[in-house]
């Protein structure tokens, strides 16, 4: 039993009429007959009752109509799943991300306009450290990576989306924060206790405050470590050092904190679309382009 065979006997059925069901499936008469009783033979039943001047449903046939459109629609439906999923509107997008990222509005308004575009796709994210987000992103267990700058295995490869300062987390009584409206050098800090990721955390931000620290002269001196931004924001506040993160931070509205702009060379960061080299699924380029139109808008 073929599936023409069902489309065959439910033109029939719903004409009963061989020669109209014939012009209808754009065949000739002879052979839509000779299939429908090749049909009839296999089921060993006889699907109509037929006359020189009528063609009539068997009880047979009529309970054999409501499973043979059952059988075309589902039919239809798994030639549309796979349609919809060859173009990317169904599936699974996996996202790693690093902790910082979501604090621009860039994404979060390309994940709503992605939510909007693909409602039939599970848009998984997963919050990670950059490092993690590309080991993650080059093993195959995440589609698409969101991070800051760190080296890159040879099958991973970026799209840099956008760049911003790296600022100065102060205590809102901190001298400086009264004083440096427009901006502060790293060095005015050479002093001061710092709260910070641990260095084994994986934070590319990290290995950056190092080098402006020896840029500047001198060494931070990690009083107080936290995995959590807003974790190292709270301590600040609290009065337990300063701290140095990128400027979107600065939506979090934690009492208690300035952000002051660091004003030395290189004293920004940026955030990467990392992916594996080779991949062009069409969920993966669709979360790209909607994250660039973001970024342009």
């Amino acid at each position: 039993m073929e599936l023409r065979h069902f489309r065959y006997f439910v033109a029939v059925a719903e004409a009963l009429h061989f020669g109209r069901a014939a012009q209808q499936l754009g065949i000739s008469q002879p052979p839509l007959s000779q299939q429908i009783q090749a049909l009839e033979a296999q089921l060993g039943v006889r699907l109509f009752n037929r006359t020189n001047r009528r063609v009539e449903l068997s009880e047979a046939g009529r309970l054999f109509l409501d499973e043979a459109r059952q059988v075309l629609a589902q039919v239809d439906k798994a030639a549309d799943v796979a349609r919809r999923a060859q173009a990317g509107e169904l599936g699974e997008l996996k996202v790693g991300f690093t902790s910082s990222a979501p604090f621009s509005s860039t994404i979060p308004q390309a994940i709503h306009q992605f939510r909007r575009a693909f409602p039939a796709v599970q848009l998984t994210l997963l919050e990670m450290s950059s490092h993690e987000v590309v080991a993650q992103t080059a093993a195959g267990h995440v589609d698409v990576g969101l991070t800051r700058p760190v080296p890159l295995p040879d099958n991973v490869e970026m799209r840099e989306l956008f760049r911003e300062p790296l600022v100065a987390v102060l205590p809102a009584g901190h001298p400086l924060a009264e004083i440096s409206s427009a901006g502060i050098p790293l060095a005015a800090l050479a002093d001061e206790p710092f709260v910070f990721f641990p260095r084994n955390y994986g934070s590319s931000v990290y290995a950056q405050l190092l080098q402006l620290s020896r840029n500047a002269g001198f060494s931070p001196r990690f009083a107080q470590e936290a995995s959590e931004a807003m974790t190292i924001i709270g301590l600040v506040s609290a009065g337990l050092g300063v701290s140095v993160l990128p400027a979107s931070f600065h939506w979090m509205r934690i009492g208690g904190v300035v952000y002051r702009r660091l004003l030395d060379e290189g004293a920004q960061t940026a955030i990467w679309l990392v992916q594996r080299k080779g991949v062009n699924a069409e969920m993966v380029s669709a979360f790209g382009r909607l994250l660039t139109l973001s970024e342009l808008t």
